[in-house]
C-alpha cells in the first residue's frame, strides 16, 4: 500500500461526491486528487491523474458505472476500483465483480465501515459490504457457474495463491504463508488473472469459490 493513496471520486451526485472527498480528506493516508461527475469525464481524469484508487458510482446518467468500469479495464487503467452504490441487487454485484471491480460498498454503510473496507482493498483484500456476502453466495449457487476456464492451466504456486484469494487473504498474508516476497505474490496474481482471463482478483476469488477451489 502506498504511503499516500491518491484517490479519484466519480459520482454524478455532487453532495455525495463532496461528502466522500471530505471523509477521505480527514483520514490520514488518503488524498483526493480529482473528481468527476460522469463516466466519460471520469475515464479522462483517470488517464490524466493515474490514481491509486477510484471510487465509482454505479447508477450514473449517461455512461453508467459498469460501462465506465469496463472501459477503464479495457484501457488498462490499473488503479484499484471500488463501486459505491445504493444497489444491493445480486445481479449488480456480480456484474461489477466480473467487470473488474475490486470492491462493492453500499453507500448507506457507516463511514467508519466504509473506510475500513476501502483500506482492505488497498491492502490487497476483497471488500464487499458484509450484508451482501450471503446474497452473492446464493446468486452464484443459482447460476451454477460453469465456464471454459480451467485452473489446470495454472502453475502449482498460482493455484495456491488462487485458493488464498478465494478466502479473502491479503497479499501480505499470502506472502507470509507461502514464504515468498509480497512483490512475488503480486506477479503471480497478475499472471493467473491473465491466464484465466479475469479483470480483478475479486472476480478470480468469486470464480474459485463457485468452482470449489478454496481450501487454502
Amino acid at each position: 500500500m502506498p504511503d499516500i493513496t491518491r484517490v479519484l471520486v466519480i459520482d454524478d451526485h455532487p453532495l455525495f461526491r463532496r461528502g466522500v472527498c471530505q471523509l477521505l480528506g480527514l483520514e490520514p493516508g488518503y488524498t483526493v486528487v480529482g473528481e468527476a461527475a460522469g463516466g466519460q469525464e471520469g475515464i479522462a481524469r483517470a488517464r490524466e491523474l493515474d490514481p491509486d484508487l477510484i471510487l465509482l458510482d454505479l447508477n450514473m446518467k449517461g455512461m453508467n458505472g459498469l460501462e465506465t468500469l469496463r472501459t477503464m479495464r479495457d484501457h488498462e487503467i490499473d488503479a484499484r476500483i471500488i463501486i459505491l452504490t445504493v444497489s444491493n441487487a445480486p445481479e449488480d454485484l456480480i456484474a461489477a465483480i466480473r467487470a473488474g471491480s475490486d470492491g462493492y460498498i453500499l453507500k448507506d454503510n457507516d463511514p467508519a465501515d466504509m473506510l475500513s473496507l476501502i483500506g482492505n482493498v488497498m491492502k490487497g483484500q476483497n471488500a464487499i459490504s458484509p450484508e451482501l456476502t450471503s446474497l452473492l453466495a446464493t446468486a452464484l449457487r443459482q447460476e451454477s457457474v460453469v465456464d471454459s476456464r480451467n485452473a489446470a492451466n495454472l502453475t502449482e504456486r498460482e493455484t495456491a495463491i488462487l485458493k488464498c484469494l478465494a478466502v479473502g487473504k491479503s497479499n501480505k498474508l499470502i506472502a507470509r504463508e507461502l514464504d515468498i516476497m509480497e512483490s512475488t505474490v503480486k506477479v503471480h496474481i497478475r499472471n493467473l488473472l491473465k491466464k484465466l482471463k479475469f479483470r480483478s482478483r475479486v472476480e478470480a476469488a468469486v470464480w474459485a469459490v463457485a468452482n470449489n477451489i478454496s481450501n487454502c
